[in-house]
């Protein structure tokens, strides 16, 4: 089990960085022979990921809803996630030719993405009571303090760090 850290926390991380979430949707329930091996898809992709920081990925979490799951991850850049997003040798473009085999545009099963590139700064985060979560887990996991007490404070805060 993660370590919970009592208290409040927030995320700190220099230079821009990239959200980028992800996910499926089910579309025909019982279609279960397609969207089972687009559910089955992630896991692998985040495993090497997490064995190759030097990628620029810094970590992720993944979400059920009601028709499917999605995945936040974030990136050290949006060129980083783009390569890999297009290399040969790694495990994600095998899954999406197999998706555009098996599905294709046939409708059973969603695929969706989005990606935010955020500017140093531009960001603020809490975490009360909470293992390292989201961004605080690839970034510095830093105690919430004096000035840094309240969302307006810690965005002005990062705002003044950047032109000091």
């Amino acid at each position: 089990m993660a370590s919970i850290f009592p208290g409040r926390y927030t995320a700190k991380i220099e230079g821009p960085f990239v959200v980028f979430l992800i996910g499926f949707r089910i579309n025909r329930f019982f279609a279960f022979s397609k969207w089972l091996p687009v559910a089955k898809a992630m896991s692998p992709m985040l495993k090497e990921l997490y064995q190759h920081p030097e990628m620029g990925f810094l970590g992720a979490q993944t979400f059920l809803y009601w028709r499917g799951i999605s995945t936040a991850q974030y990136w050290r850049s949006f060129e980083q996630l783009h390569a890999y997003a297009h290399m040969r040798e790694g495990i994600h473009l095998p899954a999406w030719a197999a998706f555009n085999r098996a599905i294709g545009n046939d409708g059973s099963v969603g695929i969706w993405h989005e990606t935010f590139v955020v500017d140093a700064g531009s960001y603020e985060s809490i975490y009360v009571n909470m293992p390292r979560f989201g961004l605080a887990e690839g970034a510095e996991h830093a105690p919430i303090t004096g000035r840094s007490d309240t969302a307006k404070a810690r965005l002005q805060d990062k705002e003044t760090a950047d032109t000091v």
